[in-house]
């Protein structure tokens, strides 16, 4: 494919994820139907689509189509937002837009006079690519990081492994990567956790990978589990364990029974198997079977949530989400805080655990629910990720994660 032809269908993407098709979804569904693209072509689409998606609103007004935000304002278009993203990154549009075989028709006069070069050029509410009604909450959780967290949001996430510490260390992951054509580094996050520097797209078909040495997971994730209060013998039961991620980190942690549970089972499904990988023993538990298992010396709850910590993964959920989608979510923070509370036994511990850097869905929470129910404590509360040690944006730093434990007095 030529850089215009790959253009050209990253544009027809945008419009259908604009129009509310999932980004993941659209692009799988495109390269099934597109066998001649190999697997450069695929590679520079998707880069296209996720990255106008993270800079959507610089874009649109980089491409002489300003908006507040997708949910607001549904005619922004593909062919607006890949101009904007040429602009914005010092590509000559004329280069892509020459309407030659399969890539996007010319610009209009109208196309030519709008928009801006640069990023500087936008005002200050396009630079930060948020949507105007959320600006607020962001700015009142982070406070004086709150600029530099928006500008991280619109950066590529690094990919990050986590070293399976019951088959090897962090130095035996990186020599078998190395033999696999993957650098890695240390990332200071956690313990356990690797920043892919070279190869990251070769991960999945690494035998250390493969042979479970590794697991894709990220830092800031890890440095959740390892902040846990563990030790060996414990009963230990992931909640919301979806796809089994944190299951898995802790039990790279200490000798634990573990059990696993989602609302929805089918999440669930390939848990069995990264288990077995891993060389770990999961007990995955129905909604029903819950109370006969319990109680638990630590329940995790990793609640559903904005996933704000986490949209340069996810970009689009950036756009989608609203006002009254957010206070949805956080009624269901509060029922799996209250429903999750009963199984844990009499000196253990409920750990509640969000990818939001949103107070509202994290700290409110918790103080929330410890006010409520006198007999729980907080005895620990953090947050991590978007932000690097020197306070600005990172591309190398971890998503943006909160973990806090209350004890059941």
């Amino acid at each position: 494919m030529t850089p215009g032809a790959r253009a050209q269908t990253a544009i027809e993407i945008l419009d259908q994820v604009l129009t509310g098709a999932p980004a993941e979804q659209s692009l799988t569904a495109w390269a099934r139907r597109s066998r001649f693209a190999g697997s450069g072509d695929r590679a520079a689409v998707r880069d296209h689509v996720f990255d106008a998606l993270r800079c959507l609103r610089s874009c649109a007004a980089a491409g002489g189509q300003p908006t507040s935000g997708l949910a607001e304002d549904p005619a922004t278009s593909g062919r607006a937002l890949i101009l904007g993203l040429m602009r914005l990154s010092g590509e000559d549009p004329d280069r892509i837009f020459t309407g030659e075989g399969y890539a996007p028709p010319p610009l209009t006069d109208a196309e030519r006079a709008g928009g801006a070069s640069t990023l500087d050029a936008l005002s200050p509410e396009d630079q930060r690519d948020l949507p105007d009604w959320l600006w607020p909450l962001f700015r009142d959780s982070l406070g004086d990081d709150a600029e530099a967290a928006a500008r991280a949001l619109r950066q590529r996430a690094q990919v990050h492994l986590r070293v399976n510490t019951r088959k090897t260390d962090r130095a035996g992951a990186i020599a078998r990567l190395a033999g696999d054509g993957i650098e890695a580094e240390p990332h200071p996050a956690a313990d356990t956790a690797l920043r892919v520097t070279e190869g990251a797209r070769r991960i999945r078909n690494a035998a250390a990978f493969t042979d479970g040495l590794v697991e894709l997971q990220d830092a800031a994730s890890q440095a959740v589990c390892a902040a846990l209060p563990l030790s060996d013998g414990l009963r230990v039961l992931d909640y919301c364990a979806g796809g089994g991620g944190k299951t898995l980190a802790m039990a790279g942690r200490a000798n634990l029974k573990l059990f696993a549970h989602d609302a929805d089972p089918r999440r669930m499904r390939d848990l069995p198997k990264r288990a077995a990988r891993a060389g770990v023993e999961v007990t995955c538990l129905e909604s029903a079977d819950l109370a006969a298992a319990g109680p638990f010396d630590l329940v995790l709850c990793d609640a559903p949530c904005s996933g704000s910590g986490a949209w340069r993964r996810s970009p689009e959920a950036k756009w989608r989400l609203t006002p009254d989608r957010l206070e949805k979510l956080q009624a269901t923070q509060s029922e799996i805080l209250c429903d999750a509370a009963n199984l844990v036994a009499r000196g253990g511990h409920l750990a509640y655990a969000t990818c939001s850097v949103l107070s509202a869905e994290n700290n409110n929470k918790v103080h929330e629910f410890v006010e409520e129910n006198f007999d729980w404590k907080i005895n620990f509360s953090r947050s991590w990720g978007l932000i690097a040690s020197d306070g600005t944006p990172d591309s190398a730093s971890a998503d943006g994660f909160h973990l806090s434990t209350v004890e059941y007095c």
